[in-house]
């Protein structure tokens, strides 16, 4: 019996349209079911994203930074996994020997850049608030996160493999439809990731992984819809992930949270039969 639904954002959540209602409508009857939801993204718990995250679910737990934040419904940080210093000032190096656009997020609460770039110029409208810039040779407070941002390509394809070289560092890759054709990279400290965070929040609801239900679309998502008891792809997601999931749905603009939520309710309805 499925007790909380974690959610992705860019391409589960929010579409090429924004986020559709049938999604609020459907989060709805799952809270009133007692399902709880939580939202789980690889964007900062602030702007846009914690307004999904309170809208989801008031008085819950939601996972931002790929995992390095959980932040409760009231916006206050409960659960923080910071980058090591090493690791920082390695991925910085790389941005600057690349030339690829290069955020860093806080524990703080606080975004920084280095210098502006359009690509990040956009994303700042996408996340609902501004970046500030400043130099970053120093760490600009604990860094929990840094995000690569640029065009799909092989550039990128050259610093991925530098990248996952740096000790203490964990590779995480996302696309959204707010910007397509970009790739957001975001680097926390190893070990940290949606399936960790995911596990710290289902145990503060007294629950198993085995409880949960994950629904995304990247293959950053792939290792936590693996985990959970019930995992399920958007319609919108790659094959690689449709084919490894255990239940595939309609794309983001075709209701296809919606329909995810529903399945995990029918687990409630029916408690001797398991979705697999």
């Amino acid at each position: 019996m499925i007790g909380l639904v974690l959610i992705d954002v860019d391409g589960t959540l929010y579409g090429p349209g924004g986020v559709p209602e049938c999604a609020w409508q459907a989060a709805a009857r799952a809270r009133a079911a007692g399902v709880r939801l939580a939202l789980c993204t690889g964007r900062p718990g602030r702007g846009f994203a914690l307004e999904y995250a309170r809208r989801l679910d008031p008085e819950g737990f939601h996972i931002f930074e790929s995992g390095a934040v959980v932040v409760a419904g009231d916006g206050r940080p409960v659960h923080t996994r910071s980058l090591g210093l090493g690791a920082y000032r390695a991925l910085l190096g790389l941005s600057r020997a690349h030339l690829i656009p290069f955020e860093v997020y806080t524990a703080e609460g606080g975004f920084f850049i280095e210098q502006t770039h359009p690509d990040l110029e956009t994303h700042q409208l996408m996340l609902g608030f501004p970046a500030e810039v400043r130099p970053l040779d120093e760490p600009p407070g604990t860094v929990i996160r840094v995000q690569y941002v640029a065009p799909v390509g092989t550039l990128w394809d050259t610093v991925r493999a530098e990248v996952r070289q740096v000790a203490g560092a964990e590779l995480h890759e996302a696309t959204s439809p707010g910007m397509p054709g970009v790739i957001f990279s975001s680097v926390t400290a190893q070990g940290v990731s949606k399936l960790s965070a995911a596990a710290w929040v289902a145990e503060r609801y007294g629950l198993g992984l085995e409880g949960c239900a994950m629904v995304g679309d990247g293959e950053n998502d792939l290792e936590l819809i693996l985990a959970a008891g019930l995992g399920v792809a958007m319609g919108n997601a790659p094959d690689a992930v449709k084919l490894r999931a255990d239940r595939v749905v309609g794309r983001v603009e075709d209701c296809g949270l919606a329909e995810a939520l529903e399945a995990a309710l029918a687990t409630r309805a029916a408690p001797g039969e398991g979705p697999r």
